[in-house]
């Protein structure tokens, strides 16, 4: 998918597809993932053997951005809060309001 100011290529979804009857290759045993634009219709076939496929529900995911999209800035100005492992049961706020340190008893 590209933007359309740029002209450069914008994320794209990860999709994933498993054997919807027979699997008979190796890709399609077992689930599989594809970079498809969200305009694209579903894959119907194995792009290895021609087997059914049938595209799974799972966690979304995009490819590209991410950087951006988890920086503890943008994190903060989203109203969400970030807290990173310090030691051993020990975490503290990098990012948004709350507590400075949460700490296991």
């Amino acid at each position: 998918m590209r933007d359309h100011k740029t002209g450069k290529a914008g994320p794209m979804p990860i999709y994933e597809y498993a054997a919807a009857g027979e699997a008979c290759c190796a890709k399609c045993r077992t689930p599989f993932e594809v970079f498809q634009a969200m305009s694209a219709p579903p894959l119907e076939r194995c792009p290895e053997c021609g087997a059914e496929v049938a595209k799974l529900l799972s966690a979304s995911a995009v490819h590209g951005g991410a950087t951006r999209i988890l920086s503890n800035r943008n994190i903060a100005e989203k109203g969400f809060t970030k807290y990173q492992r310090a030691g051993d049961g020990v975490y503290e706020k990098v990012a948004g309001k709350g507590p400075n340190v949460i700490a296991g008893r």
